[in-house]
């Protein structure tokens, strides 16, 4: 299948690896020019660059406000366009609500909400002047159905939810679809330092047995970044393996 994304350019934050890193990979595989957003080294760009394609790495804070429009005009100065964005920056503080800090409240919150909200407010005014453009944010099926120590989490991933089906209704006619994916347990260097007895009772309670890979993750993401998914909007996507049904 076509999915004619051929030329265009994306932004992708939380592009330092695992899901981030993969889509990036990935939209560089369908022909994307990327700008790779992460506090840390973005290793991938060697292989974007190998595909053909052009690749920007930036080094930021998705908490930046500002530094979220600055780096969105960089991105589409850079590659003459902005077609694309893809938001994947996220962190995880677990406790127990009653052993829950009042700094692993505020970072988590700040990182996963407020650090996609930041990305989305910025591309879209560009996009709606182009009238066209998506956006795919990142959330979590914990953010629908919530998870005991992740109160923090469950809430930031929710209101990702929430947010986007209501940039969905803002920006559908201008012609922008707006899209979340929720993975369920997807190999990543996150998930890699939770307990063996964790990655087991997800395992359990997944339809298929075993986590998924962070490129199963990004094929999902790439096709609702597509010409494919152009009817698809408001829409929230579980990436699970049936962990949540």
């Amino acid at each position: 299948m076509n999915l004619g994304l051929h030329g265009r350019a994306a932004l992708v934050t939380g592009a330092g690896s695992g899901i981030g890193a993969a889509v990036a990979v990935g939209l560089a595989a369908e022909g994307c020019d990327v700008t790779l957003v992460d506090l840390e080294p973005c290793a991938r760009v060697a292989d974007i660059q190998g595909l053909g394609r052009r690749a920007r790495a930036v080094r930021a804070d998705v908490r930046d406000y500002a530094g979220a429009a600055r780096i969105v005009r960089e991105a589409r100065e850079e590659f003459g366009r902005l077609d694309l964005l893809v938001c994947s920056a996220g962190v995880a503080a677990d406790a127990p609500s009653w052993k829950m800090s009042e700094e692993q409240w505020d970072q988590v919150l700040a990182i996963n909400l407020k650090g996609t909200w930041n990305y989305n407010r910025a591309v879209a005014s560009g996009f709606r002047d182009q009238r066209a453009g998506r956006i795919v944010n990142i959330a979590s099926i914990n953010g629908l159905r919530g998870k005991f120590g992740q109160a923090n989490y469950a809430a930031s991933k929710a209101g990702v939810i929430g947010m986007s089906k209501s940039l969905a209704r803002e920006l559908g006619g201008y012609g922008i679809n707006v899209n979340v994916v929720a993975p369920g347990l997807v190999s990543t260097p996150m998930t890699s330092r939770l307990k063996p007895d964790v990655i087991e009772a997800a395992n359990r309670e997944s339809a298929l047995g075993h986590p998924c890979t962070p490129e199963a993750c990004a094929d999902t993401i790439v096709f609702l970044c597509s010409d494919a998914a152009r009817h698809v909007t408001g829409a929230v996507l579980r990436v699970d393996g049936g962990q949540y049904m």
